[in-house]
Formats: C-alpha cells, structure tokens, sequence
C-alpha cells in the first residue's frame, strides 16, 4: 500500500481551500483521508494560508509516505522539511520541453523559408 501527501479541495466556486491529507494511493482525490495534517489557503482568506503540523508530516515520512508536487512546494515554502525530489519526472519534464523547443524552431524556420520563396 502507497501512502501519499496530497491536497483535497473543499472550497466553494472561485473560492478554493484545500486540506493536506495523507491518502492510500488508490483513494480518489475526495476521498476518505487517512489524517489530516494541515490546509492550504491560496485566496489569502484566512489569517494564516498554510498551516501544517510538522511533526504528523514528519512521522508520515518516516514511515514511507511519498509527497506529491504541490504539496513539497508548499512544505518547502512554508515550513522547511526536507523531502525527497523527484528526479526521474523533473529530468523527464527537461527533456519534454527541449523537445518541444526543438520542434518550434524547425516549425519557425520552415515557415521563414516558404515566405521568402
């Protein structure tokens, strides 16, 4: 069983809150939480927009939980915790987007060639 930290929306239209949980993997995203360890706020509507219990996600860590993207951007922005990064998808993205770059450029240089003749 994977065990991951992940956000769940519960904000209304336009008004977004979202709880950080720790979920099995298989949960869906509104699904039951295991626990909760804190919320996130990005609408800036109440008076602290990221809370979490440090010490709950800490122990969840330990005991195998992974993180997902968002939720290690705001631990790293907020709390300070280290967590493991994800390289092999950071590395997949780089490569992704180089190729797309690449395509663009052949893209832009086939279209200057046909305007010219």
């Amino acid at each position: 069983m994977s065990v991951k930290i992940r956000l769940t929306r519960i904000g209304r239209i336009h008004r977004p809150f979202y709880r950080i949980g720790v979920y099995d993997s298989r949960t869906a995203r509104d699904g039951k939480a295991l626990e909760y360890v804190g919320h996130y706020d990005p609408a800036g509507t109440t008076n602290e927009p990221v809370r979490i219990d440090t010490a709950r996600v800490q122990a969840w860590l330990s005991k195998g939980a992974e993180v997902t993207d968002q939720v290690a951007r705001l631990l790293k922005k907020g709390v300070q915790i280290e967590t493991s990064t994800r390289v092999r998808d950071t590395a997949r993205n780089k490569a992704r987007a180089a190729k797309r770059k690449a395509s663009k450029v052949k893209v832009k240089a086939a279209r200057k060639g046909r305007a010219k003749a």
